[in-house]
């Protein structure tokens, strides 16, 4: 029904640069929300960022001001441009659509894993 292509994870030095994309095929309806999650280990998974379909943003407190989201509709596409990284960062991050209309409930990518080393 709906498939989620996660890519953009790898390792990176403290302080550098990462961006994700994810891209959502199937049967996809407007309005969804589109979102990005993370998961370290030995920890829950927790929320990064969210979007909306009109464009309103949400982020998690400890990546404020450092991560950014953004999408394309045309594309059904996500990105989470992710500054200023650091070793508490490293985790698999991994993409979330939820659908209002047609196959409602979410999916989930595979996950991509971003570690950040000091």
């Amino acid at each position: 029904q709906v498939q989620l292509v996660e890519s953009g994870g790898g390792l990176v030095q403290a302080g550098g640069s990462l961006r994700l994309s994810c891209a959502a095929s199937g049967s996809i309806f407007s309005p969804y929300i589109m979102a990005w999650y993370r998961q370290a280990p030995g920890k829950q998974r927790e929320l990064v960022a969210v979007i909306r379909s009109g464009g309103s943003t949400n982020y998690g407190d400890s990546v404020k001001g450092r991560f950014t989201i953004s999408r394309d509709n045309a594309k059904n596409t996500v990105y989470l441009q992710m500054n200023s990284l650091e070793p508490e960062d490293t985790a698999v991050y991994y993409c979330n659509v939820h659908l209002f209309v047609g196959p409602k409930g979410d999916y989930w990518g595979q996950g991509t894993q971003v570690t950040v080393s000091s």
